[in-house]
C-alpha cells in the first residue's frame, strides 16, 4: 500500500480489536505489507525524472550539504539525492530490510560511501536542532500527519534549509463519496493544497513552490511494478491476502478517481524567528 505505510511508521487502522490483539495483528500485518514491498524499486509512487526537477528548481547546495531522507523506503529518493549532490545522505527507515536493500543498490551505483542507513522511529530522530540543509521525505509524513510531521521535523532546519515533503493531498474541493468516504477512513488528516500550506506558514515555513505528481508516474513506478509482484505470490496466508485484498481495492480506487487525489510536493523554507525552531 502506498502513502509511507511501509515505511518509518505504518499506520494501521484498528477495527474493535482488543489491545493485546491489536498488537498482534498490527505486527503481522506490517510484516506482511513489508514482504508484499521486497525488490520493489519503490514503496510508494514516485518518480526520479521528477524527483530532479524539484531539485533543479532548489536553492543551490554544496557538496558538504547535511541531507536527510526520513522514510527513505529502499532509497528511490536517497540514491537520487547522493548522486544529484554528490553529498552524504542519511536515509531513515524503521524497516531494517529496506535500508538493507538501499545499501545494495548504493553499492550497485557505487554510491554507499555516500549514503548512511539509520533504523530509527519518527519521534526518536537524532540529529541536531538547525542542522539538516535539505530534508526530503515522500509520502513518509502520513504516519504522523502532515501538521505533526512540520512540527516536528521543523527544528531540524538550518537557518537556509529545505525542506521538501509530499503528501496525499485532494485536488479538489468536491470529491466524490467513494474516494471520500475511503480516505477519511484511511486518513482522516487529508486536506487540500490550500489547506496543507496554511499548516506550513503555521508552523513556520514559508511555501516556496508546489508540484504535483503525475498520475502515470503512480502506475510507471508503483502500482504496475506492484501488481506484477502480488502476481508471483502464491497461496498467500490470510494476513498477506489481506494486504493484497486492501492493496487492489486501493489501485482500483486511483485508477477511477486519480483526478481527484494524489501526491503533491510541498517545498518549503523555514521562517526566521517563528514555528517550533523559533
Amino acid at each position: 500500500m502506498m502513502v509511507g505505510c511501509v515505511g518509518s511508521n505504518c499506520c494501521v487502522m484498528e477495527t474493535g480489536l482488543n489491545e493485546g490483539r491489536v498488537g498482534i495483528e498490527t505486527d503481522a500485518y506490517i510484516r506482511a505489507l513489508i514482504e508484499l514491498h521486497r525488490g520493489l524499486d519503490r514503496q510508494g509512487p514516485g518518480d526520479e525524472v521528477f524527483s530532479r526537477e524539484i531539485l533543479a528548481a532548489l536553492p543551490g547546495l554544496s557538496r558538504d550539504t547535511r541531507i536527510v531522507d526520513l522514510g527513505c523506503g529502499s532509497g528511490a529518493g536517497a540514491l537520487v539525492l547522493a548522486a544529484y549532490y554528490g553529498a552524504r545522505v542519511v536515509g531513515v527507515d524503521l524497516a531494517e530490510a529496506f535500508l538493507d536493500e538501499m545499501m545494495e543498490r548504493a553499492r550497485g551505483r557505487g554510491l554507499a560511501d555516500r549514503i548512511e542507513p539509520l533504523v530509527c522511529d519518527f519521534a526518536q530522530l537524532p540529529f541536531e536542532r538547525g542542522r539538516v540543509d535539505l530534508l526530503w521525505s515522500e509520502g513518509a509524513a502520513y504516519n504522523v500527519t502532515f501538521g505533526s510531521a512540520l512540527e516536528k521535523w521543523r527544528p531540524l532546519l538550518a537557518e537556509k534549509g529545505i525542506a521538501v515533503i509530499s503528501e496525499i493531498t485532494w485536488f479538489t474541493d468536491e470529491a466524490p463519496d467513494k474516494p471520500r468516504e475511503y480516505w477519511e477512513a484511511a486518513y482522516p488528516a487529508i486536506a487540500g493544497e490550500s489547506e496543507n500550506i496554511s499548516r506550513a506558514e503555521g508552523a513556520g515555513f514559508d511555501v516556496l513552490f508546489t508540484r504535483r505528481l503525475p498520475a502515470q508516474a503512480w502506475w510507471d513506478h508503483y502500482y504496475n511494478p506492484l501488481l506484477d509482484r502480488i502476481s508471483t505470490l502464491l497461496n498467500p496466508d490470510e494476513m498477506m491476502s489481506a494486504v493484497i485484498s486492501e492493496t487492489l481495492a486501493e489501485i482500483e480506487l486511483f485508477r477511477e478517481f486519480s483526478d481527484c487525489y494524489g501526491y503533491t510536493f510541498y517545498v518549503l523554507s523555514p521562517v526566521a524567528g517563528k514555528g517550533a525552531g523559533g
